[in-house]
């Protein structure tokens, strides 16, 4: 059964990168036909899906992740992350990695981010 675990800084100021990175156990990010993603959910607001990084490496993002970020991955540690750049508190939410074909997913635990100076 597959594992993602979310790590990175809880707190980011304004102005600087966030990196979130999941780690992934259970099963391989370069397994056919998986999809791995970013998604978040702010205070009040519903899931926004931030972008995905495919099986075969190619990358997918919204225009919030386009403009501000990217998602990498190193498949010697089996895992991918989250590069958002130029936080504000706008980006404030809870950070979810996860792992999707079709209209299957499964989820990561979740790690809260806060963006404050």
């Amino acid at each position: 059964q597959v594992q993602l675990q979310e790590s990175g800084p809880g707190l980011v100021k304004p102005s600087q990168t966030l990196s979130l990175t999941c780690a992934v156990s259970g099963g391989s990010i370069t397994s056919n036909y998986y999809f791995w993603s970013w998604i978040r959910q702010a205070p009040g607001k519903g899931l926004e899906w931030l972008g995905a990084i495919a099986y075969s490496g190619s990358t997918t993002y919204s225009p919030t992740l386009k403009s501000r970020g990217s998602i990498s991955r190193d498949t010697t540690k089996n895992q991918f992350t989250l590069h958002l750049n130029s936080v504000t508190s706008e980006d404030t939410a809870v950070y979810y990695c996860a792992r999707y074909v079709s209209t299957s997913f499964d989820w990561g635990q979740g790690t809260q981010v806060t963006v404050s100076s």
